[in-house]
C-alpha cells in the first residue's frame, strides 16, 4: 500500500536517520544499539506489520493478512546499494548448517553445505585481510538492491529514496556465498555496479545465475536491529537463489578495499522468522 503525502513525509523522516547507516543497520556496532538489540530478542510477536524478513525458502506457508504488489524485475529498477552479512540471514537446503544465535547479529545465521568439504587449497589463508575479518570456509550472503526511485548508488539506505521519492517499491536480489581461496571461482567483481548503466538504469554488471530460479516473495528489510518483536515497517520484493555458489575470497577483499557503497565489511544477521502470522504466502 501506497502512503498519502503525509505518510510518506513521516516515512522520509525516519529513513532519513536510517540513511546514515547502512541498508542492514549497521548500529549494531555501538553499545546503545547493543542494549537495544538485546531487550529485542524477547517478548511477543509484533502485531500490525507487514511480513518479515529472512525466512526459511523452502517452507512457502505464510499467514500475514497484509499483501503488496511484488516489485518489477531488477532490470526495469535502479540499483542503489550492495552489501552483505557474515553468514546467510536466510535459510534453504543448500544452506542449512545453523551457526548459532551469534552475538548481536554476528557469527548467527546458517551456512552453505558445501562449506564444510572444500580442499586444503581452498581454505589456504589469503595473503591479505579481508573485509575486516573474513576467511575462506565463511559463509556470506550478499544483496543487491534495487529501487523504484531515480536515485544513484551509493552508502546504505538513503541511496534508495529521496525527498521527491520516499515511498519506493524495493527489491533485494539475493545469493549465497561459500568464500574460497580460489581464482578460478565466481569472481565479485562480475556482480559489482562499476559505473554500469543499462537503458538509462543504474545495474550491476550482472547477478549469478546457475544457483538455481530465484524464490520471489513479500517481506520486509532486515538487520540483527529487528526481531519477531520488533518487527521492520518496510516493504521489499525478495529474491533469493535456492543454491549456494564459490566465491573467490580475494575478489571480495579487492572490492572491500573501496566501492561507491563504503562497505568494508560483514554486516550482523537478523535471527531467522518462523511466526506463520509474520511470513507471507510463497505463491
Amino acid at each position: 500500500m501506497k502512503l498519502n503525502f503525509l505518510g510518506q513525509s513521516i516515512l522520509f523522516a525516519t529513513l532519513s536517520v536510517l540513511a546514515s547507516t547502512s541498508f542492514a543497520s549497521e548500529a549494531e556496532h555501538n553499545s546503545e544499539h547493543s542494549t537495544s538489540h538485546m531487550a529485542a530478542t524477547s517478548g511477543p510477536a509484533c502485531k500490525g506489520f507487514g511480513p518479515q524478513t529472512p525466512r526459511d525458502i523452502d517452507g512457502l506457508t505464510g499467514k500475514n493478512p497484509q499483501t503488496f504488489s511484488l516489485a518489477p524485475k531488477s532490470n526495469n529498477m535502479n540499483l542503489c546499494n550492495i552489501h552483505f552479512h557474515n553468514n546467510a540471514e536466510h535459510k534453504a537446503k543448500a544452506f542449512s548448517i545453523y551457526a548459532g544465535a551469534g552475538e548481536h547479529g554476528h557469527g548467527g545465521g546458517y551456512q552453505c553445505n558445501i562449506s564444510k568439504h572444500l580442499s586444503k587449497a581452498e581454505l589456504k589463508k589469503p595473503a591479505q585481510k579481508i573485509c575486516k575479518g573474513l576467511k575462506p570456509g565463511d559463509t556470506i550472503e550478499v544483496h543487491w538492491v534495487y529501487t523504484s526511485c531515480q536515485t544513484k548508488p551509493g552508502h546504505g539506505l538513503g541511496s534508495c529514496l529521496s525527498k521527491k521519492c520516499a515511498n519506493p517499491d524495493l527489491r533485494v536480489e539475493t545469493q549465497v556465498f561459500t568464500l574460497v581461496n580460489d581464482s578460478s571461482a565466481m569472481n565479485f567483481n562480475d556482480f559489482a555496479y562499476g559505473g554500469n548503466m543499462v537503458k538509462g538504469r543504474y545495474q550491476a554488471k550482472s547477478l549469478p545465475k546457475g544457483t538455481g530460479h530465484a524464490v520471489d516473495f513479500m517481506g520486509s528489510t532486515t538487520g540483527p536491529k529487528f526481531t519477531e518483536s520488533t518487527c521492520s515497517p518496510l516493504q521489499v520484493t525478495w529474491a533469493v537463489r535456492p543454491h549456494c555458489a564459490k566465491l573467490d575470497i580475494n575478489s571480495l577483499g579487492e572490492w572491500c578495499k573501496g566501492n561507491v557503497f563504503k562497505e568494508d565489511h560483514a554486516h550482523g544477521v537478523r535471527k531467522l522468522v518462523t511466526n506463520p502470522k509474520l511470513l507471507s504466502n510463497i505463491k
